[in-house]
């Protein structure tokens, strides 16, 4: 089977009813939400009365708009 460019671009974005740009906006959001997430763990590490829940709901918030992405409903 030949897979075209398109289909590389397009695939992925399709299989959780997307669109390139929707995607692109959404995984665009997920990152700049997981570098918060990981500035704030490191600051805590840092200064442990700083932050202290701050990575740890930004992860769960990101899980759970993501854990059934792409999943057919039954």
């Amino acid at each position: 089977m030949i897979t075209t460019a398109r289909d590389l671009f397009l695939n992925h974005p399709r299989s959780v009813d997307e669109s390139y740009v929707q995607h692109l906006a959404f995984a665009a959001r997920f990152s700049g939400l997981l570098f918060a997430a990981g500035a704030a763990a490191l600051i805590h590490a840092i200064l442990p009365f700083m932050f202290e829940r701050t990575a740890s709901r930004i992860v769960a918030k990101l899980y759970a708009r993501t854990h059934n992405r792409g999943v057919a409903p039954h």
